[in-house]
This record gives C-alpha cells, sequence and structure tokens, in this order.
C-alpha cells in the first residue's frame, strides 16, 4: 500500500473533508485550526459536521449538539447553509466530470470515479487523484481524501483510512493484507445490529469473517446478507462506476489571477464567458431558457443568480445582456472578485423550438452575425471574429486569455466529458 503507481487500479473514491465545516471556515478564516461544529443550536439541535479539533473531543455527526458543547465547550457553533454546500459540491462534481464521464456522486461531499480512460492525459490512478486533490484544494480552498484500488468497496475504505487530507492506494495484490484486520463493523452493509450478530459469533475482524464457510454466513444472516459480506470479506465488488444523468446546462467560468474589482473588467470577462456559452450551446444544437451567473468573491463567498428567458436563445449578447443585468443589479461597489461564471440552464433541443418572430423585428440579426462567426472560427480558428470589446482583454488584471494549450481552458480540461451538454465546469 502507498501512494506511487496504481498497477490494476482504475477505481477512485473521493470524500471532502468535513465537508459542511470546511466550507464555514474558508467563510471564516479566523477559525481556521479552532473547533467547529455545523448543525442546530439549543436542546434539539443536531450536529451535521465537525471539524477535526471537534472530532478530537469525541463529536461527531448525528451527536446533539449540547452534548457537543459539554464534550467541546470552545466549538463555535454555526448554523450551516445547505445552498452554499450544494454550489460548492456541484463545482467539485464538475471537476470530476472533466476528467472522466463515469463519476458516481454518493452524496454532496463524495463520489466515485472510474479513471480507466483518462490514464493517456494525467496519468495513472494515483497521480489523477494527487491531481484532484490540488485541484480541489486551489479552486475550492477545502481539502479532500482519496482512495484509490481495484473496486468500489476497497476504494471507499481506503479513502476513509486517508483522511484527513491524504491519498491511500490498495493495489490488488494488497487487498487481504489491507481488508482482513479491519473490524467487521467495516464491511459495506454491516450495521449495528449485524455487527452484534457477527461478534456473538466471534467474528471480530474481516479476516475472521473471511474464513467462515459462506455457507454457515447464510445459515446465520440469511442467503443474500451472507453472500454478499462473504465475497466482500474476500475483496470482491463487481460492481461498476454508474454515472448518474448529468443536468442539462453548459457554461464558462473564468478565475482571475489576481481579485478584480473593476466593473469595466468584469463586463468585459461576462461578455466573452456568454460568447463561449453561446458557441457551445449553437455547436450542440440547444437553446437555453435561464441564464444564471456566478459571482466568487475574495473571500471565498459564492453568490449565483439566474433569470428565465420569455424566449429560449442560443445568442452570446442575449446571455450577455442578461448576465451583465444580474451582475449590475446585485449592487457591488468596487467589491474584490475572484471568479465570475456564466450559465446556459433547462436546455432544450433547437428543433423543438419553432421560431418565433417579433413584430417589427431585422430579419437578419445578431443571431446570424454569430453564425457567421462561427463559421470563420472553424475555417480559422478560435477567437478570429470577437466583439470589439474584447480586442484589448489581454490587458485584463491578472490573467490572459486562455487557449486550447492552456490549462485554464475550461474547454481544454473537458474533453473526457460530454461534447455539447455538459455539467457544470465550476
Amino acid at each position: 500500500m502507498g501512494s506511487g503507481r496504481a498497477e490494476g487500479c482504475s477505481v477512485l473514491h473521493v470524500d471532502m473533508d468535513a465537508f459542511f465545516a470546511s466550507v464555514e471556515v474558508r467563510k471564516r478564516p479566523e477559525l481556521a485550526g479552532t473547533p467547529v461544529i455545523v448543525g442546530g443550536a439549543g436542546n434539539r439541535g443536531v450536529v451535521t459536521s465537525a471539524t477535526y479539533e471537534a472530532r478530537r473531543y469525541g463529536v461527531h455527526a448525528a451527536m446533539p449538539t449540547a452534548r457537543a458543547l459539554r464534550l467541546c465547550p470552545t466549538a463555535t457553533v454555526l448554523p450551516g447553509d445547505l445552498a452554499l454546500y450544494a454550489e460548492v459540491s456541484r463545482s467539485v462534481m464538475a471537476l470530476f466530470r472533466s476528467i472522466t464521464p463515469l463519476v458516481e456522486p454518493l452524496s454532496l461531499d463524495e463520489a466515485f470515479l472510474d479513471v480507466s480512460g483518462a490514464g493517456r492525459r494525467l496519468g495513472n490512478a494515483a497521480e489523477i487523484g494527487e491531481y484532484i486533490r490540488a485541484r480541489v484544494f486551489d479552486e475550492q480552498g477545502i481539502t479532500c481524501s482519496v482512495g484509490v484500488a481495484g473496486s468500489k468497496f476497497v476504494a471507499k475504505l481506503a479513502s476513509t483510512h486517508a483522511k484527513p487530507d491524504g491519498l491511500l492506494v490498495v493495489r490488488p495484490p494488497e487487498v487481504m493484507d489491507f481488508l482482513h484486520p479491519l473490524p467487521v463493523g467495516a464491511l459495506w452493509g454491516v450495521g449495528p445490529k449485524t455487527e452484534e450478530q457477527l461478534l456473538r459469533l466471534g467474528l471480530r475482524t474481516v479476516g475472521d469473517l473471511a474464513h467462515v464457510p459462506a455457507k454457515t454466513l447464510q445459515r446465520a444472516l440469511g442467503a443474500a446478507a451472507g453472500a454478499h459480506l462473504h465475497a466482500l470479506a474476500w475483496g470482491r465488488d463487481p460492481r461498476r462506476v454508474v454515472p448518474d444523468e448529468p443536468e442539462k446546462s453548459t457554461g464558462h467560468e473564468e478565475t482571475f489571477g489576481t481579485d478584480v474589482d473593476d466593473p469595466a473588467v468584469i463586463h468585459r470577462e461576462l461578455l466573452l464567458l456568454a460568447e463561449r456559452t453561446a458557441g457551445r450551446l449553437r455547436a450542440g444544437g440547444w437553446l437555453t431558457r435561464t441564464v444564471s451567473i456566478k459571482v466568487r468573491f475574495a473571500d471565498f463567498a459564492t453568490i449565483t443568480r439566474s433569470r428565465t428567458l420569455d424566449v429560449p436563445t442560443d445568442v452570446g449578447q442575449e446571455l450577455y445582456d442578461t448576465a451583465r443585468a444580474l451582475y449590475d443589479a446585485l449592487g457591488l461597489d468596487r467589491a474584490r472578485i475572484r471568479l465570475v461564471g456564466v450559465r446556459a440552464e433547462r436546455l432544450v433541443d433547437a428543433d423543438s423550438v419553432p421560431q418565433q418572430l417579433e413584430l417589427g423585428a431585422r430579419e437578419h440579426g445578431r443571431r446570424e452575425v454569430e453564425l457567421a462567426a462561427d463559421q470563420a472560427a472553424r475555417r480559422f480558428g478560435a477567437g478570429a471574429v470577437r466583439p470589439a470589446t474584447l480586442l484589448h482583454r489581454t490587458g485584463r488584471p491578472g490573467s490572459t486569455p486562455p487557449t486550447s494549450a492552456d490549462p485554464r481552458s475550461r474547454t481544454a480540461r473537458n474533453r473526457g466529458g460530454r461534447p455539447s451538454v455538459d455539467p457544470s465546469e465550476e
């Protein structure tokens, strides 16, 4: 076991460390290194997450908050922000899908990945795991732990053993040495009642259970449960990573090299992102019904706003007009901005929406201009035709325009995903 090469391993289990609490500490960096509890206050409150500093006192999820404070009186209790956690989760899952389309989320803060098809681009599974850890920390300001193995079950156990902020590889020849010393409660599907039953039978470790005949276990636990646990005890888990169906949306975002407080620079960035998003819509044959923006501040606080359009569109100028209106409505006066994003949501097939003619509208308009720009880009390369506002974009603070070779380019990083309708690329 170790973090070197990962022969025979293609499954990753990635788990955010103390997810809710870590996101709260990101918002309030003065709490870093201190015990923090996320949950309800009062006599009926329950802990939903706790930093590792609080866990050292015995605090854990599902514990009454009052008891947690008796164990750790110096802890800071925060109510939590589920919308923010969901937003960070979408960003993390989008990162996973930029690496491989085979992503199976288990909850907001953990997922399985099958990276067997990503080796040529990113290296072996252990290297991909380290890449993910670095990207999550750099982009989200939180840490995660990664288990690397040949099966989902072993990968999940490995990530647990790697916590916090670590990576553990369990290669196929090492599975028995890793599994058999573990307590029987570590097996997937062993709850408190089953564990109690196994302990009554004198089976304390996975190794103990592994050496009991399968038929004996089936008589004690039932046919299905006995066969399942016996297989897991020998590291046999044939289940594949089953990807969920990602939300039909697409978009782009940009993290500035240095924080930006100039509205003109942010407006130009929104225009660029809207143009890119619209180009992707047209390439995929989609129209969007809803436009959303994301704004992340220097302290990592993040807000999103959205607006549903009267008529679905794939026109960059219309996306930009909506995105700019959403941004301006926030009333941010010289706020320091770390990231902005534009997203097209609630996508519909362009062929399924009849073209609506507006009274008095010109026969040829902005859409025809953008279609012509698409043709020029296909012939002469990206950026051959662009709005005049973007011609001097290279002078914006802290950033240079991404290209297909630039590692910050969202398109370059997403070749493992779907070409026309992708999940969030946040």
